[in-house]
């Protein structure tokens, strides 16, 4: 055995142990980053739809806070590293902030709806790779985490539209 095969976990290979962990470190911001601005839409919602959205929102964020850990470690499973601060997360993150002090609840339902369609298209391109190194773990953990995903898209274009379907 060569050193590098003793020093991965895995047998997946040296760029696998480098790219996949890199990916899934993007992915954890994001999904940080998703969580927390969920949390600030669930703490800050108003309005006649109060209950139902405030409900909504942090049942959301509670499913994008339990793929945390997850990510985390199948990162350090293969032999990477993962995020260490807040200032990671901002230097990683690809979903935007949003310190608005004020938002209105349609536009936060949108905006959330396209963070996590986001977090979709981000979770296919890890998908992917993973299937270039034949990485079936991880590919099975992000097929479970994109049909939650696209529960909470449906949700939140459901709870959001104010006329029937086109």
């Amino acid at each position: 055995m060569t050193r590098a095969e003793l020093q991965s976990p895995t047998d997946l290979g040296p760029n696998a142990n480098r790219d996949v962990p890199a990916a899934l470190r993007a992915l954890l911001a994001d999904v940080f980053a998703l969580y927390l601005k969920t949390k600030n839409f669930h703490w800050h919602v108003s309005g006649s739809h109060f209950r139902d959205y405030h409900l909504m929102l942090d049942e959301q964020a509670e499913q994008i806070f339990a793929m945390t850990d997850d990510i985390a470690e199948r990162a350090r499973k293969i032999g990477g590293t993962t995020l260490r601060s807040i200032g990671h997360i901002a230097r990683e993150q690809r979903i935007l902030d949003n310190d608005a002090e004020y938002v209105e609840p349609q536009d936060m339902l949108a905006e959330l709806r396209g963070d996590n369609q986001q977090l979709t298209r981000e979770m296919r391109r890890v998908h992917e790779l993973c299937d270039e190194y034949g990485d079936v773990a991880t590919a099975s953990l992000l097929e479970n985490w994109i049909d939650e995903a696209e529960r909470r898209i449906w949700f939140l274009y459901e709870a959001g539209r104010t006329g029937p379907n086109p």
